[in-house]
Order: C-alpha cells, then structure tokens, then sequence
C-alpha cells in the first residue's frame, strides 16, 4: 500500500472560481499535481477542523477548483441530471471540532459530512465516504487525544484488508442489482396481472389465493430475466446513450461498472431457472388445463425475452413498441385471468386488454426518443430510429388518443363488466394533457433529446387504463 500527503496550507492557488466556468480557469501549478494525486488514489482521506458546521475555506476553495466539469462529474445531454466520474474510489473524512459530536449529529444533522460526503464527493461518484470526528476539540486533556489519535490509526490500519469492507461492498452491490432491475417498471405489470385475476374472480378472493401468488412470482422472475437480458443485450447502445434517464437508457449498471458482464449473465440465468421452477410448481397447484396454463405462458415467455435477446430481437426489428404492448396488456393480463380458471377464448380478458394495449404504445414508443441517436448507431430498429423523433410523437399522440376513444367507447355501451364505468372522467382530460404536450414538442424546433416530462405524463396515462378497472371489478 503507497501513500501520498498533501498539504492545502502549501499550495499557491487562488481560492476563487473567477470565471463563469471553472474549466476556463487555468489550473496552478500546484492544483494540477493536486489533480494528478487524486487520479492516482483509490482511498482519499481528508483531515480538516469543522468550522460553522462546514470545512473550511480553504479545503472548499480546493475542491471548487479541481472537482470541475468534464473531470469529476459531467452533465447529462438536455441539462437535466448529473453522472459522477470518480467511481472505482472511497474516502474518509477525519475532522475535529468543538461542538460535541453527539450534538452535532442529532441537532445539526452534520451539515459538514453530509456536504462532503453526499453532495461533493458521492455527487462525483466516490463511494463509500466513511468519516471519523472528534470533539470537543477545546476541551480535550492529552489523554483524550491521544485515544482520537489511536482510534484514527486503527481505522487506517484496516486498509491493509481492503479499502471496502464486506459489509460496504454487500451494501453497493445489493444497490446496483436493485438498479440494474429497474423496479420501477414493475408495478404495470402487477396492475395487469391483478386486473385479469379480477376478472375471473370479481369478489376479490385473489389476495388470499397462493396460486394468485405463485403466478405473479412466475411473472415477477421473467420480468427480471428480460431485464437483464436487456441490459446485456443493449449495452453498447447504452455505453454511447447521451440522453439517459430514469426511463430510458438502461440501468447504467453496465456502463458504470457497478456490476460486470458475468455477474448480469448469472443474474439473468438464475432468474430464467427460478422462472421455468416456479412454473412447474404453478403447474401442480392451478385449477386450470395445464395446456392452457403452458400455452399462455409460453407465448408470453418467447414475446418477453424475444425482445433483445437472438434470435428473434424484436426490438431490433421493428417490433419491439408492439411486442412490449402486447405482453404488459393482454399477455399478462391473461395470465392472470388464465392462472385461475378462466378460458384464454373468453372475450373478457381481450375486452379489458384492447385498451390497456393502446396506452402503452405512446409511452415505449417516447421512450425510443432519447435513444434515438445510440440505437441508430448499433441498428436498433426502434419506431424512433425508422420514423424519426418527429414520427415517433406522431405515433404517440395518435394512439393516446386512440385509447381514449376506445376506453370511453367501452364504458358508454357497458362492455367488460363495467369495468371502464367512469373512466372519462379522468383519461380525457389526461388525454387532453398529453395530447397537447406532444404537440407542442412537435412544433418546437429543438432536437426531443431527454423528454423527462412527456415520459411521466404518458406513464401516468397508462396507469388509469389499469386502476379505474381493477378498482371497479374489485367491487369499487
């Protein structure tokens, strides 16, 4: 293990970011070795008195002119979001202070550490910031600080083991499978799936029903196994991807090392074999023909993992928009209806879907927008790469209003049990909303590139399609 010190009281550096950039700022010459060190460490230990709650002038200067753009962090395309640079590193900080820490931690909240530790140096993707502090400082005998001293030599001593412990790296890398699953996916497909156990069991016994539960576990492990396959699938449209978000682009977990290749590969593996026992074990419990239970879930399996991963790649195709339709609308909504006892030919369940079906459209055909530019790049037939961006908003304002007109046709001639009674009230003036936006994107001349706002709205949009009929089957 090597060590280098640096002494801020040393340097000749002015504190002040002068310019409206700190990279138009030429860096001393002192701040550039400063920079060179801190590509070098792995582990960055900072030790500064606590002044005002803070650090002082001196280390925050330092920090203003060397943590700049481009070098610690960059900003996402369009503005909107942050991406550290500094990953793959760990800091301590050491401070002393007159406060007693006690104090400063439940009464001040420590605005200091949450200042370095969240704000400068977890923003710039440092991860973990551990920290000691020592106080009272004024009121300490020799004693005292003779045990500080010895407490912060232990704690450096535990280095030589690692500079992450196990605790630390079970704790990053439970955050990155959580990332790399992408959860907030997830509850369309519940709603779907409950919606269409609802409709062969209206009195609302699902929730007690463990066939209910073990198939929504089966649907749970291959949306996992889609995910990940996707995301070894989509990773170089995902490395070059400039418009990133919550809703597109991937989990980054790839792409920013947080887990690798081989690890998302098992993942996805173990998912599918969790898949295909969790199947045979709904096989042995449904009341419904095997055949039925086998067909419908298979189909469904195919469409899901088809579309990344070889050989079908539907997304890749074409038909990626239409694929994930299809199986987050009548694919999963008749699993649920099927699961329990319900025939796959009953109008229902196809009934419920259709209009489920045409909300989803607008919302994964947006979605292609901001990676409009990586998935030309790697020949990702998405609407967005055949059609253009411009096409895309087309097709999505065309079919928001489309499942407008066909949810409040269902509603006014009574179809699928009442279970759209009502929903005009909420999906027009949704409908109106989103509609409006998308026209205003359409005539902006700027490039759609993260459309973060028209993706809430349209993802909002699909869920009404699955409430108001869940909420009136079960009796609401």
């Amino acid at each position: 293990m090597q060590l280098r010190r640096l002494d801020l009281s040393a340097l000749d550096f002015d504190l002040h970011v002068r310019t409206p950039s700190p990279n138009e700022q030429p860096l001393e010459e002192g701040l550039r070795e400063a920079r060179d060190l801190l590509v070098w460490a792995d582990h960055l230990v900072f030790v500064y008195p606590t002044w005002w709650g803070t650090m002082p002038a001196l280390l925050k200067g330092f920090l203003d002119r060397i943590l700049t753009p481009g070098f610690a962090f960059r900003t996402c395309e369009g503005g909107i979001g942050y991406q550290g640079l500094l990953h793959g590193r760990s800091a301590e900080l050491i401070t002393t202070m007159d406060t007693p820490p006690l104090i400063h931690r439940l009464l001040y909240r420590q605005p200091g550490r949450n200042a370095m530790a969240r704000a400068t140096l977890g923003f710039c993707g440092i991860d973990p910031v551990r920290s000691l502090m020592f106080g009272s400082v004024r009121d300490a005998q020799a004693r005292q600080r003779s045990q500080w001293l010895a407490r912060a030599e232990r704690q450096g001593k535990r280095l030589e083991r690692g500079r992450i412990t196990t605790s630390e790296r079970l704790r990053q890398k439970g955050g990155a499978w959580l990332r790399g699953l992408r959860l907030q996916f997830y509850p369309m497909t519940w709603l779907a799936y409950l919606l269409g156990a609802l409709a062969i069991s209206p009195d609302g016994s699902v929730r007690g029903n463990s066939v209910f539960w073990i198939g929504y576990l089966c649907l749970f492990l291959l949306e996992v196994t889609t995910v990940l396959i996707n995301e070894l699938v989509d990773f170089p449209s995902d490395r070059n991807n400039r418009y990133f978000s919550p809703f597109t682009g991937g989990s980054r977990v790839l792409v920013e090392g947080m887990l690798s290749t081989r690890e998302v590969r098992a993942g996805a593996i173990a998912a599918f074999l969790g898949f295909l026992g969790t199947s045979l074990w709904l096989l042995a419990v449904t009341p419904a023909e095997s055949a039925s239970v086998v067909t419908v879930l298979g189909i469904l399996a195919v469409l899901a993992i088809g579309y990344t991963a070889p050989p079908l790649k539907l997304s890749y195709r074409g038909l990626g928009e239409l694929d994930v339709a299809v199986t987050h609308s009548i694919g999963v909504l008749l699993c649920g209806y099927v699961f329990l006892g319900g025939a796959w030919s009953d109008p229902l369940p196809w009934l419920l879907s259709l209009p489920l079906l045409l909300a989803i459209i607008p919302s994964i055909t947006l979605s292609g927008i901001p990676d409009y530019e990586a998935d030309q790049a790697v020949r990702k037939r998405t609407l967005a790469v055949r059609l253009a961006p411009t096409g895309a908003l087309v097709v999505a304002l065309v079919f928001t209003v489309l499942a407008a007109i066909v949810a409040v046709a269902w509603q006014l001639m009574g179809l699928a049990g009442g279970a759209f009674a009502g929903i005009a009230l909420v999906v027009v003036p949704h409908a109106a909303l989103l509609t409006w936006l998308l026209s205003r994107q359409l005539r902006s001349d700027s490039s759609p590139g993260r459309i973060d706002g028209l993706m809430v709205a349209s993802l909002g949009y699909v869920l009404w399609f699955g409430l108001i009929p869940v909420f009136r089957l079960a009796g609401g």
